[in-house]
């Protein structure tokens, strides 16, 4: 490196890292500040950070479905409110959290009247439920649900098109949101150091579903 770069680099105001504002700080929330940076760093790292989080963060989701006594997703089950796609986008609301990255699949059992929700599903060593209350279904009196859902591990969204014929028969591929990042935010303001102010300070502002800690995505998401 010739010796006015390495000037340069050296130079080079640092943040002296991820200070975490843990007033604000839960299991599904996050507030972060980066700061001094370079002016201009801020707006970079903050759009660099999101687009990591919201795309590269791995998480457990429904990725098939099968119900008993149902073909497609365009069907119905006797005495139940809910259609069929209405019950799998119910579904697609469940989460997860997974210990191993292992396909696993659950089952719900359940005879009317009466709803079904997330607490039903029937739980296997190496998986927990994050949100037990989510609703899934309606039944009547006269109602019996019967389903197996296969979850899976993985990055980021995955489209259910061209998945079915890889399934076992009688499985409806579901559209698979496995990131467990529900949102993002940045703001970059004006920070100080010594008498110059035209440094930038970076405020991250992390959601997630639970199953990981905002400052666990933000600690993965910054290697």
């Amino acid at each position: 490196m010739q010796p006015h770069y390495y000037k340069f680099w050296r130079e080079l105001i640092k943040p002296k890292g991820f200070e975490v504002e843990k007033e604000s700080l839960t299991t599904r929330y996050g507030k972060f500040n980066i700061r001094p940076l370079e002016r201009g760093f801020g707006v970079t790292l903050g759009n660099s950070l999101r687009r990591v989080l919201l795309s590269s963060m791995m998480g457990s989701a429904v990725s098939a479905v099968k119900f008993e006594g149902v073909l497609h997703e365009f069907s119905t089950i006797p005495d139940v409110l809910e259609d069929v796609t209405d019950i799998i986008l119910n579904l697609k609301e469940v989460r997860f959290r997974q210990f191993d990255p292992e396909q696993k699949t659950l089952r719900i059992s359940k005879v009317g009247p009466g709803k079904v929700t997330a607490a039903d599903i029937q739980l296997i060593e190496g998986i927990e439920i994050l949100n037990p209350d989510q609703h899934i279904a309606t039944l009547g009196k006269d109602a019996r649900f019967e389903a197996e859902l296969i979850i899976s591990f993985g990055r980021g969204y995955v489209e259910a098109e061209g998945r079915g014929k890889d399934l076992p028969v009688g499985y409806i591929a579901v559209d698979a949101l496995h990131s467990p990042i529900r949102r993002v935010n940045y703001v970059v303001n004006a920070a100080r150091v010594a008498q110059r102010t035209d440094y930038d300070a970076l405020t991250l502002e992390v959601w997630t579903d639970g199953s990981l800690k905002p400052e666990e995505a933000v600690a993965l998401g910054s290697k």
